[in-house]
């Protein structure tokens, strides 16, 4: 068992609904450090189609079987506070970010300069989306399904069920 200081990330999002997309990423954080937060982002603002409980609970089981392929700790934990205080309570020293295209990184680049000037000892870290899966965004995937289209290449079963139970089809 190595020993040293361990490596704490936080992966924050809303989540609403975790998709492969996501998936991609907390796999491959995982491949950077020994423990994975995935911050719950409650986010009123957005308006989410689940509940701040329901996207626990589906993350809780997306990732029920990465921690042991993986070999890195995933925690699932629900944040209201700003993001560098979050990090700071689950004690992160990076923040994982990804991108899907260009047009994101303005947003993040911001957020970046932003966060370092609260906490300058947190580091961001971005992870380009796998080709496979750049194009999905939770927001079009709620709208192919509100439309009855086909999402089972975006999400797991189990999260296309309750997408399905959520708006009746």
């Amino acid at each position: 068992m190595p020993t040293g200081p361990r490596r704490i990330a936080l992966y924050p999002g809303t989540f609403d609904p975790v998709t492969h997309g996501h998936g991609d990423i907390i796999r491959r954080a995982c491949a950077l450090v020994d423990r994975l937060v995935i911050g719950v982002a409650i986010n009123r603002d957005k308006g989410p189609l689940f509940s701040l409980e329901e996207r626990v609970e589906m993350l809780t089981e997306y990732t029920a079987g990465l921690s042991r392929e993986t070999g890195c700790e995933i925690v699932v934990h629900p944040f209201e506070n700003l993001l560098i205080q979050c990090a700071r309570d689950v004690n992160a020293s990076i923040i994982v970010r990804g991108l899907r295209a260009v047009a994101d990184f303005e947003y993040e680049y911001q957020m970046v300069g932003m966060n370092r000037a609260l906490d300058s000892k947190i580091e961001t870290v971005f992870l380009m989306a796998d080709a496979r899966h750049q194009a999905i965004a939770s927001k079009l995937v709620k709208e192919i399904a509100r439309l009855d289209g086909d999402i089972s290449k975006f999400v797991a079963p189990e999260v296309e069920t309750r997408i399905r139970e959520k708006f009746g089809n």
